[in-house]
């Protein structure tokens, strides 16, 4: 069961891990996020994106993306994608996401629900300083 904010699904975990060397958690069931769509950050061959953290977007992420040429924010239902607004969580590519960091607009991470692979791309340190979960 999906609770209201879509936030904290049933207990479906993912055979792929996240940064604590756990079983990968969901992200988001509403808005349904992931590559592959699942709810989970969960990558593969196809995936060229890296959509591999687990993030809380705020105004100020959406804002960056949008301008550096990701608009997350405007709905595209021709793709399934129902624009996001600031407080949804979405499984964000880790090199936008370092991006956003450097810039000083990273949004919050979710880190039982950020795949291990984001570790290509920035420091565990880095993700546990924007950190919303334990």
């Amino acid at each position: 069961m999906v609770s209201g904010n879509g936030h904290k699904p049933k207990t479906i975990h993912s055979a792929q891990r996240n940064v604590l060397g756990k079983p990968l958690e969901p992200c988001s069931f509403d808005p349904l996020t992931g590559f592959y769509r699942t709810g989970c950050c969960e990558t593969g061959p196809d995936d060229l994106g890296a959509h591999l953290i687990c993030t809380q977007v705020t105004e100020e992420f959406l804002e960056f993306s949008k301008r550096v040429g990701n608009d997350l924010s405007t709905p595209r239902p021709e793709f399934g994608f129902p624009g996001l607004k600031p407080g949804d969580r979405w499984c964000v590519c880790a090199a936008r996401w370092k991006q956003a960091l450097d810039a000083g607009v990273a949004a919050p991470v979710v880190l039982a629900a950020t795949h291990e692979d984001a570790l290509q791309f920035v420091t565990i340190a880095e993700l546990i300083r924007h950190a919303i979960d334990g």
